[in-house]
Formats: structure tokens, C-alpha cells, sequence
């Protein structure tokens, strides 16, 4: 073999050696610029879907629950967004199911009281819990209006009530005696003999809690 060919052979070999570790070099960095770009795109991806969960969880929170929720209408005066708009006594005047309280309210002359308040929740019987009292009682009740004032402000407290609030509570009514709540999730009694049927609703001035019993004070 001459000289000359081993010489270019050499120069070959060595630039072949000199080249190969920057090519290794420059795969390696590209492999891990990939990888952090997917483990990036991954946790984006995740916050995105936490973010949304909190969406959506603060979203439910906010609604009105119940199995009672089903009947208000979807639109109008007496839907949700609605009633929102009105003070409690004239929201609940727009609402077929408590046609019972709402008359009771007008017999006791609390119409004004109720709208001019500020900040309360109300327990509001339907037509279904007027109607497991005795006729008789009943009637003798909306014929006096002491005792029918001193029911129906029993079903009302001086602060507006979030749900997890009734978890385990003990609250003054308007009444000036106390009344209990208890229950989770989507489930409530008031005095261990009202169940909440439908929760959360509510009006300008109130949050409105439509129970199926009436409530008794002591």
C-alpha cells in the first residue's frame, strides 16, 4: 500500500472520530429536550383538568338541590333566575307550590317584613307539608293572627345560610327561639321533622330552604 493511501486513510479515521461524539452529543440533548417538552405538555394538561373540576365543582356548589327542584318552571318569574330577582315574599308568591305559605304570609301581614328584610334564609313549607296539619288546626290557626305570626317567623333566620352550614346548626329565628339543622351532601332535616326538598334557592334578599313539614315552635 503506498504512503499516500495510508495517509487518507488515517485523516479519514480521525475525522470520523472527532465527529461521531458531537453527533451522539447533539441525539442525547434533542431525546431530552422531547422528553421535557412531553412531561410539560402532561402537567399542563393535568392543571387544565384540575382547573376545570374546580369550575365545575364551585359551579354545583352554588345550585339549587333537591328533588323538589325538578317542578320549578325553567324560565319566567318563578324559575330560579327569576325568583332571584325578587325579595323572598314575592318570589315565593311566584312559585304554585307555596301558594299555601304565601296566603298565610298575607293573613299575618308579613308581605313587608319579609321583602324588607336583609340577609335571612327561610324554611319555606309547600302546599304538601299545609297540608299534613288537620284542616281544622289549620284553620284555626290562619283565623289567629298571633299564633300565625309566631309560626311562620319560627321558619326564618336572621342570616342568609349556605348549605354546609346546616350540617350541624343551631340557629335563632325570628321567632326568638331556636331552631336545629342537620344532615350533608344533598340531605337536610330541620329539627330532626322537616326535610329539605329543595335547597339553595335564591331570591334577592334570602336563601330559601322549601321544606315538606311545618315547623312548630315550643
Amino acid at each position: 500500500m503506498s504512503s499516500t493511501l495510508r495517509i487518507r486513510r488515517t485523516a479519514i479515521a480521525v475525522a470520523a472520530a472527532a465527529v461521531l461524539p458531537f453527533s451522539l452529543t447533539a441525539c442525547s440533548g434533542s431525546g431530552s429536550d422531547s422528553a421535557s417538552d412531553q412531561a410539560a405538555a402532561t402537567n399542563d394538561s393535568s392543571n387544565s383538568r384540575q382547573s376545570d373540576d374546580s369550575m365545575d365543582d364551585n359551579t354545583t356548589a352554588d345550585k339549587p338541590f333537591g328533588p323538589a327542584c325538578a317542578s320549578v318552571p325553567k324560565d319566567g318569574a318563578g324559575s330560579f333566575d327569576g325568583m332571584a330577582k325578587d325579595p323572598v315574599a314575592t318570589a315565593a308568591s311566584n312559585n304554585p307550590a307555596l301558594s299555601t305559605l304565601v296566603a298565610a304570609v298575607k293573613q299575618a301581614g308579613l308581605v313587608d317584613t319579609l321583602n324588607n328584610a336583609q340577609n335571612i334564609s327561610v324554611f319555606a313549607p309547600t302546599n304538601d307539608a299545609f297540608a299534613k296539619v288537620p284542616k281544622a288546626d289549620l284553620e284555626k290557626v290562619l283565623a289567629d293572627k298571633d299564633t300565625l305570626t309566631k309560626i311562620l317567623t319560627y321558619h326564618v333566620v336572621g342570616q342568609k345560610l349556605e348549605p354546609e352550614q346546616l350540617e350541624n346548626g343551631t340557629f335563632d329565628t325570628l321567632e326568638k327561639t331556636k331552631l336545629t339543622t342537620t344532615g350533608a351532601g344533598e340531605t337536610y332535616m330541620v329539627n330532626d321533622s322537616a326535610s329539605v326538598v329543595c335547597g339553595n334557592v335564591k331570591t334577592a334578599n334570602a336563601n330559601v330552604y322549601v321544606i315538606d313539614t311545618v315547623l312548630m315552635p315550643e
